[in-house]
């Protein structure tokens, strides 16, 4: 068995609450539009890779539990596959998207893919987090995507295995929080020193990434009023395994996952702003980028 891709980052229940206009104070209550389920985390990257047409698998457990009930069969839905394991408890977040921003409280209960799951898959490239780097099997195309809790978890000191991995990607908070630095270019630089390609992402305005030492940006792409900007950095790295995947140019990539990451704020919930790939393809010829590989259908 061998996949294109599999994903390690912990998988999640996102409870959405959407159309809030505002967070409460202590004391205070606001009321949401809607309230919705969907899977998380890394769960966003597999469907993201899925409907790009990556065969993909998601290793993360799932819990023994109702939410893991419910997200599940979600992801199944979409054509990845449910390797290993489940735990007792399902990682579960709730999400407070306001405009370009979003708040988020977490309950994780800290159990992670093994190691032994994902070599079992031969795996062409692995997604992991930034302190799951053991679990990429030698062979593998490694990229790690790094949120809020690994980049407090790491502040000042990037784990030594990091130079193995092909690629890392990170929020422009995220970046500044891991490294100290006081810019996403100087952040880009530092982490660039460790790793051959670094990608901040800067939300709308795009993203700067560090290539081999060599500082490049990517312009944001105007796709309308953001609804929700959750998941939109796991998208990211979705579209980046996709190009890569299909041998396209790295500042080719750069720019299709810059609009893969973008397109997704126009709906509620990561999961829900997976673009799938013949929307994908036609947003980026609309838009003038560079025709995919030969063989891409779009």
């Amino acid at each position: 068995m061998s996949v294109d891709v599999a994903v390690a980052v912990p998988a999640f229940l996102d409870i959405t609450f959407v159309g809030l206009e505002g967070l409460p104070a202590l004391g205070e209550e606001r009321f949401a539009g809607d309230l919705v389920r969907t899977p998380g985390g890394g769960a966003i990257t597999a469907i993201g890779c899925a409907r790009l047409g990556l065969s993909t698998a998601l290793t993360a457990p799932l819990g023994e539990d109702e939410a893991g009930d419910l997200i599940g069969p979600m992801i199944e839905s979409e054509g990845v596959q449910l390797f290993g394991p489940r735990c007792p408890r399902t990682p579960v977040t709730a999400v407070m998207p306001i405009g370009q921003e979003r708040a988020m409280v977490t309950y994780d209960p800290g159990v992670r893919a093994r190691a032994a799951d994902v070599a079992a898959l031969a795996p062409r490239a692995v997604i992991v987090g930034l302190s799951q780097l053991d679990v990429i099997p030698a062979g593998s195309r490694g990229y790690v995507s790094v949120g809020d809790d690994d980049a407090r978890a790491f502040a000042g000191r990037l784990p030594g295995g990091t130079s193995k991995v092909r690629g890392l990607f990170i929020e422009h908070r995220e970046a500044l929080v891991l490294t100290g630095a006081g810019t996403a270019e100087e952040a880009a630089a530092m982490i660039g020193k460790r790793a051959p390609i670094v990608v901040v992402s800067l939300g709308a305005d795009g993203a700067v990434a560090s290539i081999e030492g060599e500082t490049v940006t990517v312009e944001g792409f105007d796709v309308g009023h953001s609804v929700d900007t959750t998941g939109a950095g796991d998208l990211y790295v979705a579209a980046w395994a996709w190009g890569d995947a299909m041998g396209m140019d790295v500042q080719d990539t750069l720019r299709w996952a810059a609009l893969y990451a973008a397109l997704s704020v126009r709906v509620p919930t990561g999961a829900g702003g997976a673009t799938k790939l013949a929307e994908f393809v036609a947003e980026g010829t609309r838009r003038g980028l560079p025709a995919p590989p030969s063989g891409v259908v779009g």
